[in-house]
């Protein structure tokens, strides 16, 4: 499980250095793809297959939010293996989608990694906390 809240940078060659405690998980390979409010959600290799695999079996193609979903998160998608200290490559596509600067934002999000632009994620979380801390009715039900 992937835990935290780190602020790596990103250097001339779009490269991060990967929080020391992720990369025992991300050391084999992992998959970089467009997350959702515009940061970028990385995974383990073997768990990337096995999201996009029950993305492509488990649904069906007739459906138009399907295809779309399907064609956005995997058309974005890059493998990569990060090299001996740690660094992995962001390729120019997903550093302009997710409004990369120097200063990045590296959470834990439980099964993946989310790397966000540093501005922006103090700009979610301004917005997001505040629900969070007022919330008084179950989100995922039975958890709390």
């Amino acid at each position: 499980m992937f835990l935290g809240t780190h602020t790596p940078k990103l250097d001339d060659k779009g490269r991060i250095f990967l929080p020391a405690k992720f990369r025992p998980r991300l050391e084999d390979g992992l998959v970089i793809t467009r997350g959702q409010e515009h940061c970028l959600y990385v995974y383990p290799l073997a768990e990337f297959e096995r999201i996009a695999t029950e993305m492509t079996t488990g649904t069906t193609t007739t459906s138009r939010d399907v295809r779309d979903y399907q064609r956005v998160f995997l058309s974005g998608a890059s493998d990569e293996v990060p090299d001996k200290q740690g660094r992995v490559t962001i390729p120019p596509v997903l550093r302009d989608y997710a409004g990369l600067s120097a200063e990045c934002t590296v959470i834990g999000a439980g099964n993946r990694v989310e790397v966000w632009d540093s501005a922006a994620w103090t700009t979610y979380l301004s917005q997001a906390e505040p629900a969070f801390a007022e919330r008084s009715e179950e989100v995922v039900p039975g958890l709390i």
